[in-house]
């Protein structure tokens, strides 16, 4: 009997030490930018993270209402319109320090025309020298049958799996109409949140606070 509990005792030290050897709170914050390269200052953990329901189980709907809790609003996004100037849209990205606008028709701002990115910037108008003032959105956004958009129930696996075949960071979420947007930081960011949501429960475990 002794020699079971001593047994039992080793391994429960030994999972603990891996645990907190992998805990993600080791990480710095230079060491989390070399881990996720293309999350951006995006890849924060939330103070206010969703309830663990399991990454299998987390949703676009999940991620939004997340973003919607720290923004002061459910599903917001920043828009701009198909007439707008590049030169315009670029200073409202600019100011607000975002990667991509939603594109909008003159009104209606419900449907959704199409989404503008800083590559759209970059391979369109500076690598040809195209006037920014002069261009219209319209004329270089990325547009059907291009875009790319989920659904609010939508898993957050399925999402990371489209950004990551399709070499995007910005997926507008669309049930019908435009409900809001998410980037690659924000499900880095669901991720990391559901991770460290487990191996709290493990080390509660571990600890003894479950019977």
């Amino acid at each position: 009997m002794h020699g079971l509990l001593r047994a039992v005792r080793s391994c429960q030290k030994t999972l603990k030490q891996d645990i907190l050897r992998h805990s993600p709170s080791r990480y710095s914050a230079e060491e989390m930018k070399k881990q996720f390269p293309r999350a951006g200052t995006g890849c924060v953990i939330s103070s206010s993270s969703m309830h663990h329901k399991g990454l299998e189980n987390t949703t676009v709907e999940d991620v939004l209402t997340l973003k919607g809790q720290e923004e002061g609003g459910h599903g917001s996004w920043l828009w701009c319109l198909t007439n707008d100037s590049v030169h315009d849209a670029i200073k409202q990205m600019a100011q607000h320090n975002v990667g991509s606008l939603v594109v909008l028709n003159p009104g209606d701002k419900q449907l959704i025309a199409g989404i503008f990115t800083e590559r759209d910037y970059l391979r369109k108008i500076a690598a040809e020298g195209r006037p920014g003032k002069q261009t219209r959105v319209s004329d270089i956004m990325t547009r059907e049958p291009k875009l790319i958009t989920v659904t609010s129930d939508t898993k957050i696996i399925q999402a990371m799996q489209l950004m990551t075949e399709n070499h995007i960071r910005h997926v507008p979420v669309v049930d019908g109409k435009l409900i809001g947007m998410i980037s690659l930081g924000d499900v880095v960011r669901a991720v990391v949140d559901q991770q460290s949501g487990e191996l709290k429960q493990l080390n509660e475990f571990i600890r003894g606070d479950y019977y």
